[in-house]
């Protein structure tokens, strides 16, 4: 596998997919790349703790221009992607197709909450798959409840995550 850390938050994750996908630095892309898997952790209010769950739609919770007229999640002047991007990949072992809140703030209350789950890259990493056309998913690892102990659960469930991914999911690679 070819395998890629991105970095925490949206532009992290944007600018390093993008590179990777590049071929030598250039604007032509590596038509190689026929499936990017993402795997990370989440906070969740509506799945349980220690849950790895698929998250197949994805939305940017912290794009808030409601008060220009535009909803919830909606980039100003962009018709493309539509506000859901939703994953193309065939490939999903798990199959709850969760939708995923992403925003470069890590929740630990109900004001940024927005999605069945919230992290801080997947809809990055979905909207570039999106403009190269590249099937994308995202596995999340729910470590915390998106609330005033979320930094305490993040900590003490981080390490478990990696174990059920690599049962669930990479075990299922052909």
């Amino acid at each position: 596998y070819n395998l890629l850390i991105t970095g925490v938050g949206k532009v992290n994750a944007t600018y390093n997919l993008t590179k990777r996908l590049q071929i030598d630095g250039s604007m032509n892309y590596d038509s190689r790349i026929n499936l990017v898997i993402n795997y990370g952790t989440a906070g969740s209010r509506k799945i349980k703790k220690k849950t790895l769950v698929d998250c197949t739609k994805f939305i940017q919770r912290d794009m808030d221009v409601t008060g220009l007229g535009f909803m919830r999640g909606e980039t100003p002047f962009e018709d493309d992607p539509p506000l859901t991007i939703k994953s193309t990949s065939e490939f999903n072992p798990i199959n709850r197709n969760a939708l995923c809140g992403s925003g470069d703030n890590f929740v630990e209350d109900k004001t940024n909450y927005y999605g069945e789950v919230v992290d801080m890259e997947a809809y990055a990493l979905a909207k570039v798959c999106y403009k190269r056309q590249v099937p994308f998913i995202s596995f999340k690892y729910i470590t915390d409840g998106a609330d005033e102990q979320a930094h305490e659960d993040w900590e003490a469930n981080l390490a478990q995550g990696i174990e059920e991914f690599h049962k669930r999911v990479i075990s299922k690679i052909d």
